[in-house]
Order: C-alpha cells, then sequence, then structure tokens
C-alpha cells in the first residue's frame, strides 16, 4: 500500500477528529435521554426511568464489544440477515493487525473509531424504548431484554442495512430484487441515512408491542400521568439535539461537506418541527406548551435522520414541518387504541421515523418522486416503504417472542402495590427529591 501524502495525513487525521467527536456527541445522548424521560415521569419514578437508560449502557456497551460488533458489521453473513457473533468476539482481529498497527476502516482512519461510533448507536436505539415502560417493570427484566433485543433484533437489522445485508444496496437485497442491479448494485438503491430504520422504526415497533403485551399502568387512562419537571424534559430535549450533531453528522463518515450538509439539515428539520408541532398544539388545545416543543425538537430529529444527507435545506423544512405535525398527533393514538405508551414513544419514534424514512422518497434532492427523480423517484418511494414495512416486522415478530419468554420467566410487572407508593422506592431504595425535611438524630 502506497504511503500516503502530508494532505492526505492531514485530511485523515481530521475525519479520526470528527469521528471521535461524533461518537462522544451521540454517547451524551443517553444520559439526555434520561433527562428527557425523567422530567416526564412521575415524582415517585423519575430515578428509575432515568436508571433505565444508564443500565442500557452498561449492557449494551459490553455486549457490543463481546459480539454486537461481529454480528453487526462481520465478513461471515448469516443470510444477509445477521454476521457470525464468533468472528469479531471480543473485537478480536478488529483492532490491531500483527504488527500491532491499527487496522484501518473503510473510511481510511482507524477501524477502531467506527467501533466506538457504532457501539454509542446501539445503546440509544434500546434505551430509547424505555420510554414506553414507565413505572412499571421490573428493573432486572428490563436489563435482560436489553440484552436480548440488541442481539437478536438491533444487531440483525444494523447488518441487514448497513452491513451489507438484505436493506442495503448491494446485489443481493430487496432493492436489487424489485428493480434489478447494474454492475453490482440495486438500481434503486434504499436511503438510511443514520438509522430511520435500524433506529428508530424498530424501537417505536418494540415500544408499541411491550406496551400491547405488559400492559397499562394501573392507573391509565383515568388519571393524569403529568411530567414532575418540565424544566429537566427541557434540558434533555437540547441535550439531545446537540448530541444529534454527532449522530448525523456522524453518519457523514469524514469532516466534509456532507457533514456540514446533514448539519445543517438536522437544524432545519428540527426547527420546522418545533412550529409543526406547536401549531397543531395550538389550534386543537389552545395552548402552545414547553412540553411540546420539547417533543417536537425529539420529533424533528426522528423525522431528518433517515435523509440528513439527502436533501436540500429548503426539503429538510418540508420534511420537519410534517413531521413535528404527524408525531403530535400521533401520540393521541395511545388514548385512541388504549395502550399505554407512557412518554410517546411509538407517537414520536414510530410515527416520525416512518414518515422520515418514506419521506425522503417523495424529497430526496433529485431522486425524489416529488424532486425530479421521475419514474426512478416512483421506485425509491415504493423501495423505502419496504425497507420500513420490514423493518416493522421483523422488530415486531423478535419483540414479541422476546417479551413472552421474558414474561414467563422473570415477569415484567412490579406488585400493585409497589406501583403505587412509587417505583424508585421499590426497585431502587431511593427517592429523586428529600421531601421530609431533615432527619432528628
Amino acid at each position: 500500500m502506497p504511503s500516503m501524502t502530508a494532505d492526505q495525513i492531514v485530511a485523515t487525521s481530521g475525519h479520526a477528529a470528527w469521528m471521535l467527536i461524533s461518537a462522544s456527541l451521540v454517547l451524551l445522548m443517553t444520559p439526555a435521554l434520561a433527562l428527557f424521560y425523567g422530567g416526564m415521569s412521575r415524582q415517585k419514578s423519575v430515578l428509575n426511568m432515568m436508571m433505565m437508560s444508564f443500565g442500557t449502557l452498561g449492557v449494551v456497551s459490553v455486549i457490543y464489544v463481546l459480539w454486537g460488533w461481529s454480528m453487526s458489521y462481520g465478513t461471515q453473513s448469516w443470510g444477509g440477515i445477521v454476521a457470525n457473533p464468533l468472528e469479531f468476539f471480543g473485537l478480536r482481529n478488529s483492532i490491531t493487525d500483527a504488527g500491532g498497527n491499527y487496522l484501518e476502516g473503510a473510511s481510511g482512519y482507524a477501524n477502531i473509531i467506527d467501533i466506538g461510533f457504532q457501539l454509542t448507536f446501539a445503546v440509544i436505539s434500546t434505551a430509547l424504548i424505555s420510554g414506553a415502560l414507565a413505572e412499571r417493570v421490573k428493573f432486572s427484566t428490563w436489563l435482560t431484554f436489553t440484552a436480548l433485543w440488541s442481539t437478536f433484533v438491533y444487531f440483525p437489522l444494523a447488518h441487514m442495512v448497513w452491513g451489507g445485508g438484505l436493506l442495503a444496496h448491494g446485489e443481493t437485497g430487496f432493492a436489487a430484487w424489485l428493480f434489478g442491479v447494474t454492475d453490482g448494485e440495486a438500481t434503486i438503491a434504499p436511503i438510511d441515512f443514520a438509522g430511520g430504520t435500524v433506529v428508530h422504526i424498530s424501537a417505536g415497533t418494540a415500544a408499541l408491542v411491550l406496551a400491547l403485551i405488559i400492559g397499562a399502568r394501573r392507573t391509565f387512562p383515568m388519571v393524569a400521568a403529568r411530567p414532575h419537571n418540565l424544566p429537566l424534559v427541557m434540558l434533555g430535549a437540547a441535550l439531545l439535539w446537540f448530541g444529534w450533531f454527532g449522530f448525523n453528522g456522524g453518519s457523514a463518515f469524514a469532516a466534509d461537506g456532507l457533514a456540514g450538509l446533514a448539519w445543517l439539515n438536522t437544524t432545519a428539520a428540527t426547527a420546522a418541527a418545533i412550529l409543526g408541532w406547536l401549531a397543531t398544539e395550538r389550534l386543537r388545545d389552545g395552548h402552545a406548551t414547553s412540553l411540546g416543543a420539547a417533543s417536537g425538537v425529539v420529533a424533528g430529529l426522528v423525522t431528518v435522520t433517515p435523509a440528513a444527507g439527502a436533501l436540500t435545506p429548503l426539503t429538510a423544512l418540508i420534511l420537519g414541518v410534517i413531521g413535528g405535525i404527524l408525531a403530535c398527533l400521533g401520540v393521541g393514538l395511545k388514548y385512541r387504541f388504549g395502550f399505554d405508551d407512557s412518554l410517546d414513544v411509538v407517537g414520536v419514534h414510530l410515527v416520525a421515523g416512518l414518515w422520515g424514512t418514506v419521506g425522503v422518497g417523495l424529497l430526496a434532492t433529485d431522486a425524489g418522486w416529488f424532486t425530479g427523480g421521475g419514474m426512478d423517484g416512483f421506485r425509491l418511494f415504493i423501495i423505502q416503504i419496504v425497507i420500513a414495512v420490514v423493518a416493522m416486522i421483523f422488530a415486531a415478530v423478535i419483540t414479541a417472542v422476546i417479551a413472552y419468554l421474558l414474561k414467563a420467566t422473570m415477569g415484567w410487572r412490579i406488585d400493585e402495590d409497589k406501583e403505587q407508593h412509587g417505583i424508585d422506592t421499590a426497585e431502587h431504595g431511593e427517592s429523586a427529591y428529600d421531601t421530609a425535611g431533615p432527619e432528628i438524630r
């Protein structure tokens, strides 16, 4: 291999630095999610809600090192669905070569940087699901679920979409099957820039399945479970937005114009989604709320995730404002159909994730059905629907199997008395706020 020029060394170092920063930003998103969900919870359950995110950070990080990277990005693919978990078990043969030199990844910098970046995606994707289960599930069962779900749902989907599997753009994927192959690639390549299918559709679908199988809180929907700390919610949303620049901008895998486009599209879509959500609230309820603003932030971020590198800032605004409106309306589905999606994971992540994944088929720059793509744009729209539906079905079936298995063995629900008096004390022996005053000694 020829040695790099000075300019190439500088460029590669810049890309590596950007990716390390991006990985750190995405890692921040899970504690930010803890703040966001914690603030939305009731006072007696805020610690448990936050612990579900921190527990996920512990479990998924460990198993990603052990077998997650291998299952997601290994070269020994099993039917295009998942890779051999033993090929790179414990990251063997993934960091350095026999001479101790760091292995180069597909983007030109050290492979270990990509591993760290992808680890953070696995963590936040799994943690998102917890918002549907507030105040009623055993912490031990949740931790077990995170290990099983990331192993049997997230890692296979990552392989299928990003690791060269069935939902990728190669010659063996669904797109190639539907519309043919040119020079070894699908004629119409599906678009999932940073995780519409892998992250948000899968997590939102899992949240819906779990809410249905585990059941509602004892007081749902008779008693309104209002957020106990709205400033905490808004702080969490702000930190999620900050971290999302690593999530979307880092998915360019270089410090280049594409990363800049993803950054700007992320800002544009999110800002538009806030306005869309607030306008919907104002027309429907007569008030534009702080909770709505914070939720609009997340809805916009979710919407633009699959499309961040495939839009202009103008079409990002269009995609975002529609995403904010749809997500605002989507949070009402739990009351219409009677499932207790406690913190609106289904309404925000599934609804907005579906719209972002399908909407990019309409609005992708020079390729969407509405933006000059012609018949190929229509085909892109169809393949975006296909990958969204496949991701939903796959996540739903596997999540249901895991949920019923845990229900029959460990059990999901805490006792009714413990739920009534507060899961924080029951599961963790703590309370978030000392309301009893100083102890008399």
